[in-house]
């Protein structure tokens, strides 16, 4: 017999229902459940389809254009992801209709992902508004079971919440019908209004999510998502290699690809996140700025790709333009890293610098011509050792 968090009564862990009541915020052990990471792991197939869209987009030459597409697809993801994420952290009771529920949601991101090709190449968005529409309708179901088990405050959080999700949905429903020169800025608007639905739903009572298990949920995702990369950027080399027979012109972009994710990893998971994890101010700023950690993450992937294509002959861009598809993403999540959570555990001046620093350098490493990504993959792995370096210094000494 096991105990429901929060829960007095005992229940057998095969219930099929019973009350969506607060977990406690102090809960020992607290960790992912296998639901949670086959959840994850199926969040990560629409990624891999914008990211495969955003790699076509940009080596026919249509960068702007895909890189906005990228940016509203990957909002709609990792938006419906993060709501799921923290909603679990604070409510997962694991009864059966919770798990059914989790398991519509899945479904609703695999029908998100059959629309990507659609919503880039053609700028239809009507079968990736039906994957959010389904994603929705599930977490609002939750909320609302939620609300009917709590009581004051707590009610009214829960209420809020599930009125939000449902009317941010229907304006969604604007991108279906607007002028393609209005949905982008449609889309502005309506991520402010998503982003706002929980700073207000919270504003009289704070949902109890777990601050490690947060933490742990968005380290496993990143893990995921540098291992999506890994496999594009792998899958492309091998095609560069066979069809073209150009392992002189692909091998540095690998290794210096392998060196930029493995510093990424490095770098994400060197300082204990769930310390800044300390209030509900903290939290929404580290846990919105992750929307640029994983949409970077994974467009280094799609930028690998873009450059091994280009040192085959099958693109239309410059080599300055295909390095800058990894030079830029690799020093935005080296600059979005440091400000959420690392520079907050970095002493000295010296420490403080090496992020920074290395993100300038990344960027100049785009002019750098065919050897552009094994120089930005040296620059990632030299800021990695500094780190490593300074900060054994700084023990030795203590």
């Amino acid at each position: 017999m096991t105990h429901t968090p929060g829960a007095d009564r005992p229940v057998t862990p095969s219930s099929i229902l019973r009350p969506l009541i607060a977990r406690r915020r102090d809960e020992e052990h607290r960790a992912a459940t296998p639901l949670e990471l086959f959840f994850d792991l199926c969040f990560v197939v629409a990624i891999a389809q914008a990211g495969v869209q955003l790699v076509h987009a940009v080596a026919e030459g249509h960068t702007a254009d895909g890189i906005l597409s990228y940016v509203l697809v990957f909002f709609a993801i990792w938006w419906a992801w993060m709501n799921f994420t923290w909603f679990a952290s604070a409510y997962d009771n694991d009864d059966a209709l919770y798990r059914v529920v989790t398991l519509v949601q899945i479904a609703g991101v695999l029908i998100l992902a059959a629309g990507v090709s659609q919503a880039f190449q053609d700028h239809e968005f009507l079968v990736v508004w039906l994957g959010y529409l389904v994603m929705r309708l599930a977490l609002t179901s939750q909320w609302l079971r939620a609300a009917r088990a709590a009581s004051g405050a707590e009610r009214t959080m829960a209420l809020r919440y599930a009125g939000g999700v449902i009317l941010c949905q229907g304006g969604w429903t604007a991108l279906l019908f607007a002028p393609e020169s209005a949905r982008g800025w449609i889309f502005l608007v309506m991520a402010i209004a998503e982003m706002c639905v929980p700073v207000y739903a919270e504003r009289d009572f704070h949902t109890n999510w777990h601050p490690h298990h947060i933490a742990e949920r968005y380290g496993l995702f990143t893990i995921i998502v540098l291992g999506e990369t890994i496999a594009a950027a792998t899958g492309a080399v091998k095609s560069g290699i066979a069809e073209n027979d150009a392992l002189g012109e692909v091998l540095p972009i690998a290794a210096g690809g392998l060196l930029i994710v493995f510093a990424a990893w490095w770098i994400y998971f060197v300082v204990p996140a769930h310390a800044r994890l300390a209030s509900n101010k903290q939290g929404f700023l580290w846990g919105y700025g992750h929307y640029g950690i994983f949409a970077s993450a994974a467009a280094i992937g799609a930028g690998i790709e873009v450059a091994v294509e280009q040192a085959v002959g099958k693109t239309h861009i410059s080599t300055t333009a295909a390095s800058a598809a990894v030079t830029i993403p690799s020093a935005v999540f080296m600059l979005l890293v440091w400000g959420l959570h690392s520079r907050y555990f970095k002493v000295g001046i010296a420490q403080q610098l090496i992020l920074p620093v290395a993100a300038l350098a990344t960027l100049l490493c785009t002019f750098a011509g065919e050897w552009a990504v094994l120089a930005a993959g040296t620059v990632a792995a030299a800021a990695t050792a500094a780190g490593v370096t300074l900060t054994a210094r700084m023990a030795a000494g203590s």
